[in-house]
């Protein structure tokens, strides 16, 4: 990527994190638990392409990201491996939170790495619709791109304990979420789908021992 040094110091407005961006990047990999997971990140591309739509990344470092990345396909390639890392990292912490285990010092270490060389949230700025962060840094690296993801896994490791955290009960689908439902007993990501599939089996097993 980029040397950070050439460009430091120009501020960038940031979109506030949602407290579950970081779930919603640890589940562009999903099915978890088939032979073969389903992968929505297959290239450097993919990623800036859900950075633009999901996170707040700021436009800027979008766009500085997509020329740099055509210009260097090999670099960019790599990026998209580091940023692949990254997610990993993400989903062991908050699968272990979600079982009520304490995550790896490794996993948390790697987080801490990523988080120094991310930008730091510098100040509060007004935007068009409410506020967001501005941060001194417009360089488009790896942990500068995902920061509004590592705010939010910062954030939400911070006080994960007052907060539903779950992971699908569908041994196939593995997806983590937060339960907001009133009991606090939500099991599936989806009733829909892995919460209907779940009971259609019980069902089947049910009339298959008769």
């Amino acid at each position: 990527m980029p040397n950070p040094d050439k460009h430091a110091g120009h501020p960038v407005a940031l979109a506030p994190p949602a407290e579950d961006l970081c779930l919603a990047f640890a589940n562009t990999r999903y099915w978890r638990g088939r032979p073969e997971p389903t992968e929505t990140l297959n290239g450097f591309g993919d990623l800036l392409e859900w950075l633009e739509s999901k996170s707040g990344s700021a436009p800027a470092l979008i766009g500085q990201a997509r020329a740099w990345a055509a210009a260097e396909p090999a670099a960019a390639s790599r990026a998209a491996d580091e940023a692949i890392e990254i997610r990993e990292t993400i989903y062991r912490l908050f699968t272990a939170i979600a079982a009520e285990a304490h995550p790896t010092q490794h996993d948390l270490d790697q987080l801490n790495h990523v988080l120094a060389l991310a930008p730091p949230r510098a100040r509060l700025i007004r935007r068009a619709h409410g506020f967001g962060w501005a941060a001194h840094d417009a360089v488009p690296t790896v942990p500068a791109l995902l920061a509004p993801v590592l705010w939010s896994t910062a954030d939400l490791l911070t006080y994960a304990d007052n907060r539903r955290l779950r992971r699908c009960a569908n041994e196939e689908c593995l997806w983590l979420f937060m339960d907001h439902s009133k009991g606090g007993t939500r099991r599936w990501c989806d009733m829909n789908s892995c919460g209907n599939r779940a009971k259609a089996r019980r069902h089947y097993l049910k009339h298959k021992t008769k």
